[in-house]
């Protein structure tokens, strides 16, 4: 395996364990809202799912020191267990190490993969509400967000993983989520992908069910979430909006992983459904499948409530990032998602 040397000037993670612990009861104390981020601050890098090659971390690094952070690796960030970025008790100890470090900021996941669910059992969920932080991910790293949401009742970033590509848009919701907050902030389609959408269907905007909506998000990637089912964190959903994307899964998944949450979960308990862009879902030509829109509209298209596909974040390089736990009003016809209160301190 390949130890390539990093840069002097990166910090290193101290050693230190904290002992895991089941979850305990759903917190029913209001959402905690984690100290803004500045200039300076100390970030941790963890690996929590699949193991990360020099380059990923490398770009994850320079990612995190363009935005005015210093990067701090855990650990175990090197460690490879398999496919998996090392045991589950050395990815769960950089995890609890960096979030109960006081020095540390943020916790930024550098890729997702798979493995955080193994996770779950063990996490410290009381350590967390004691000391809350920014906590960034997506893809697997739903699994984590969600029993987070649930148990710590702290708000936490659905946004790009430390080695993603930072384009202008994605930098800009980053920045206004975990630097710079407005009121009533808009999040709104990123102008390439209108562009893309005159050539792929997936960058599509499709209201499904027009209107609007009001309340607090929570949801992730549509693979961890049917993987939740039945789970004890498996979200709740009343009043909620649901936010769901997905890559790399053909029709007929997509609408078996649906079928799943519509038969496991009450749906109907939802405010609105908003779905990103589910890229690399489309169905092969000559296929005999329903499109990937077609597959959509006929699992959720009798759901009295909005619900919209192709708002910009998912698997695809213009991303927002969404703040879990957060009031918010979707609305299909500005095809926006509006935050209606605060979402960090």
């Amino acid at each position: 395996m390949n130890r390539r040397t990093f840069n002097a000037t990166l910090l290193t993670a101290t050693a230190g364990l904290s002992l895991g612990m089941k979850a305990n009861a759903e917190s029913k104390k209001p959402m905690l809202l984690p100290p803004r981020l500045r200039p300076g601050d100390q970030v941790g890098l963890i690996t929590p799912a699949s193991y990360i090659e020099d380059e990923g971390l490398e770009k994850a690094v320079k990612n995190i020191e363009s935005l005015g952070l210093k990067p701090v690796l855990g650990k175990n960030i090197r460690a490879d267990y398999g496919s998996l970025a090392g045991s589950d008790g050395q990815r769960l100890a950089d995890f609890h190490q960096l979030f109960s470090n006081p020095e540390i900021k943020g916790v930024w996941c550098a890729r997702g993969g798979y493995g955080c669910a193994r996770l779950l059992p063990k996490v410290d969920f009381k350590m967390i509400r004691r000391n809350p932080k920014v906590f960034v991910g997506y893809s697997d790293v739903t699994a984590l967000h969600i029993a987070i949401q649930r148990y710590a009742g702290l708000v936490t970033y659905h946004g790009p993983v430390g080695s993603s590509t930072l384009t202008d848009y994605t930098r800009q919701h980053l920045e206004k989520m975990l630097f710079s907050p407005v009121d009533n902030y808009s999040i709104d389609l990123a102008p390439l992908q209108k562009e893309k959408a005159l050539e792929e269907e997936i960058y599509t905007t499709k209201i499904i069910r027009p209107g609007v909506a009001e309340g607090r998000l929570v949801g992730g990637n549509l693979t961890l979430l049917a993987s939740a089912l039945g789970t004890k964190y498996t979200p709740k959903l009343k009043n909620k909006i649901l936010f769901m994307e997905d890559v790399g899964e053909k029709p007929y998944r997509i609408d078996r992983m649906l079928t799943s949450l519509r038969q496991a979960w009450p749906l109907s308990d939802l405010a609105g459904i908003a779905m990103g862009v589910f890229a690399g879902c489309e169905r092969k030509s000559g296929s005999r499948s329903l499109s990937l829109l077609e597959t959509i509209e006929d699992r959720l298209g009798d759901l009295d409530m909005p619900i919209i596909y192709g708002l910009s974040f998912g698997h695809v390089d213009d991303m927002c990032t969404l703040p879990m736990g957060i009031k918010a009003r979707l609305d299909t016809t500005s095809k926006s998602i509006t935050l209606l209160e605060p979402w960090i301190k």
